[in-house]
């Protein structure tokens, strides 16, 4: 068995994974006690994107789209994580209106990283592309 569940949430050892890329979800999942790797693979190569820890929250797209999972989602040692469907997020937010707010300022935080580490390799890409005109 990869996980335990018990009342206060989920339990995964490390390297468990906790949901694969490409899987279909409706949960998100905040880290109770641990760490987590959010990762890519390809061709068999695999490629951290974040590290999260305690407080920390994962899966929250699958909340507000039908897409499948963009990341593989991995324990690194002992993790305990609270699981959040559908459902109880709306109630959740209902109650504390404030939580949405919250949990936007922390995605918007991860998109501006994103448009930073894009925005890095995309000058990286124009720098070895001129380069090589240089030698051609």
């Amino acid at each position: 068995m990869e996980n335990e569940e018990n009342s206060l949430g989920k339990e995964y050892k490390d390297g468990n994974i906790i949901f694969k890329e490409n899987s279909i979800g409706k949960e998100m999942y905040i880290i109770l006690s641990g760490k987590v790797k959010v990762i890519k693979e390809r061709d068999g190569v695999e490629t951290t994107l974040a590290i999260l820890d305690e407080g920390d929250f994962f899966g929250e797209m699958s909340l507000f789209d039908n897409y499948p999972r963009s990341a593989t989602v991995k324990a690194i040692g002992n993790v305990k994580v609270l699981e959040i469907n559908q459902k109880s997020f709306l109630k959740k937010v209902s109650k504390d209106p404030t939580l949405a707010f919250r949990m936007l300022e922390k995605m918007s935080q991860r998109i501006r990283k994103m448009d930073e580490w894009v925005l890095s390799y995309a000058v990286k890409a124009q720098d070895l592309v001129n380069e090589s005109q240089n030698y051609a």
